[in-house]
This record gives structure tokens, C-alpha cells and sequence, in this order.
């Protein structure tokens, strides 16, 4: 017999982002928006899209030793893409090929951990539109649908306009403005049906 949850339905978020409710206590994810990259039957994982970390872009390809003589590229703010292995880097942008590894997330976003994307972008011949996280989001088996039930989450398809245009403290009030839910239409607590 399976042991495993029965209402676990591998990869139905994938092509999501997460939405942080009001009432969500952990500091890592208050307000915050989370775009899911993996989602299966071990797990899931997610890049934090709307929290700004300490680090510039230009101290981080300084710190790999990636030459970079653009103001603009050096300025550009590092995320912090959740609690998860905070130095490993990790870069959402519109899909472009070459890259030694990449995924797809779908037709508008792609996700890069190799250093080839930041050596290019340094060089100016990167992808049109790019951020640039330090660290992850982890769920494991279960653990997200879990807190999708508590309330915890809200979720809406993938928007590369919230991801690339929309300003970080806005980027909240936009994803759930595609849900159609004004911020102080939300209760803190959630009920169950």
C-alpha cells in the first residue's frame, strides 16, 4: 500500500507563484512572492522574488572574479531568494539557450544556476530581463500542500510582468491584484470550509 498522501498531485503548481497570506509568521516569507520552479513528489522549490538582499550585483560578480564595467549591471539589486543554501545563486530570466544549466519554467521565465549566465550578463550579452537571488525556498513530500491547506498560501500563474516590470515593494500587491483581491479585502486568518 502507499504510504504517501493521497492529495498530493504531483506538479499542479508547477508554473505558479506562491502568495504569502497576512497572516503568515515566518519572517522569510511575510509578503513575500515566490516563484516555484520544481514541484513533485519529493517536494518543491521556489526563488523569493520580492525581497531585496544586502549585496549589489556588482559586489556579487566581484566576489566570482567576473569583470564587469557596466554601471547599470553592477547596480542592479540581488535578491534573497529564500532561507535555503543562501550562497547559491540563482537566475530567473527570459528564455534564452546556451546555458549549461538551465530550465524552462515556461514560455516567458527560465531559471539558471550556472556562473555562464552571470559572465554574460556582466559582458552585456545576457538575457533581456534577469534577476539575480541568493538562495531557495524548500518544501518537502507534502510539506507545501500542507500549508496551502493551513491558509498559508495563495497561488496564481506565472507572471513575467510581476517578475521583471513590476517594482519589488509592489510585486505582493500585484500578484494578488491577478487574483482579483484587493489587500484589504484579506483577513489574517483563514477558514475552512
Amino acid at each position: 500500500m502507499n504510504t504517501k498522501s493521497q492529495d498530493v498531485v504531483s506538479g499542479y503548481l508547477q508554473q505558479q507563484m506562491l502568495i504569502a497570506m497576512p497572516a503568515m509568521a515566518d519572517p522569510n516569507f511575510s509578503r513575500s512572492v515566490t516563484l516555484l520552479c520544481q514541484h513533485n513528489e519529493e517536494g518543491a522549490i521556489g526563488i523569493t522574488i520580492n525581497r531585496q538582499s544586502s549585496f549589489s550585483l556588482g559586489e556579487l560578480l566581484m566576489q566570482l572574479n567576473i569583470p564587469c564595467a557596466s554601471e547599470e549591471i553592477s547596480s542592479v539589486a540581488v535578491l534573497e531568494g529564500g532561507p535555503v543554501s543562501p550562497d547559491h545563486g540563482f537566475v530567473l530570466h527570459t528564455p534564452i539557450e546556451g546555458y549549461d544549466s538551465s530550465i524552462l519554467i515556461n514560455d516567458d521565465i527560465m531559471v539558471t544556476t550556472s556562473r555562464d549566465v552571470l559572465t554574460a550578463i556582466a559582458a552585456g550579452k545576457g538575457p533581456e530581463k534577469f534577476l539575480v537571488a541568493l538562495g531557495y525556498a524548500g518544501w518537502g513530500d507534502g510539506q507545501l500542500e500542507f500549508e496551502m491547506r493551513q491558509n498559508a498560501w495563495l497561488s496564481v500563474q506565472a507572471d513575467k510582468a510581476i517578475l521583471f516590470e513590476s517594482a519589488l515593494p509592489k510585486r505582493w500587491e500585484n500578484a494578488l491584484g491577478k487574483l482579483g483581491i484587493n489587500i484589504s479585502d484579506l483577513h489574517e486568518v483563514g477558514g475552512h470550509a
